[in-house]
């Protein structure tokens, strides 16, 4: 398995349980149906460990582009590979989705509401408001990466291992999804994630879903715009802190 695939299959496996879970929760029939927003949290901070576990060896398990592109401002990743990543990250995304959409067929041909749908796919505001939703993403993501920084140090000392999530161990970085998702999630449903919630809207447009409705890309730039942003300020004041 090279850089590209791990970070392909991580990421897949990342949205397969990530997304998975929520339509087990949200979807009408299934036998977790109305489990709550403690289910939808847990099993996205376990997704987090699956997919660090898989791609971890191999490409350090960045499985975001924000991760990607923080690591990369503070010198510890190659300017020449991010483009690399991202591409592997959103290729991945949208197949894990696609995964999510078979193992749901059933369910999601038997859940009228096209908003319910769109929502085992991507994120969406609980009160649409974009400044405020804007924020939400860039302070979750500010938090996942300056967190991140602080697990590592941001440094290795084995130049061979691959600089990632998976040089924390994929333990450390499901504790710290979950308690993003518990406390900051509620407003945006917690992208943190460019890939996350990209690859799957370009899935849920392109699927032959029942009754599915619009894809809702007039809110799509939040969810890639503030991760970014998110990842550029905690990149930053680290360094600055670390000068």
């Amino acid at each position: 398995m090279n850089e590209f695939t791990a970070e392909l299959i991580g990421t897949m496996f990342l949205i397969l349980l990530g997304n998975g879970v929520v339509a087990n929760t949200i979807l009408k029939g299934t036998k977790g149906n109305s489990g709550g927003w403690m289910v939808i949290t847990t099993g996205w901070a376990l997704a987090v460990f699956v997919g660090v576990v898989v791609a971890g060896p191999y490409s350090g398990a960045h499985l975001n582009p924000a991760v990607t592109l923080a690591l990369a401002i503070t010198g510890k990743f190659a300017w020449s590979k991010v483009g690399w990543f991202i591409l592997a990250q959103i290729i991945g995304a949208i197949l894990g989705s696609f995964l999510v959409w078979i193992v749901y067929r059933d369910h999601f041909n038997s859940t009228a509401d096209p908003d319910t749908q769109l929502a085992v796919f991507s994120t969406g505001p609980a009160i649409k408001n974009s400044v405020f939703n804007l924020l939400s993403e860039i302070v979750g993501t500010f938090v996942l990466i300056f967190v991140i920084f602080y697990f590592t140090n941001a440094e290795m000392g084995d130049q061979k291992t691959p600089i990632g999530l998976g040089s924390l161990g994929a333990l450390p970085v499901a504790f710290l999804v979950w308690a993003i998702g518990l406390s900051l999630g509620g407003t945006t449903g917690y992208a943190i994630n460019p890939a996350r919630d990209f690859g799957p809207r370009i899935a849920h447009a392109l699927l032959p879903i029942k009754d599915k409705g619009h894809s809702n890309w007039k809110y799509a730039w939040i969810p890639i715009v503030g991760p970014f942003i998110g990842a550029i300020l905690a990149a930053l004041l680290y360094l600055a802190l670390k000068a």
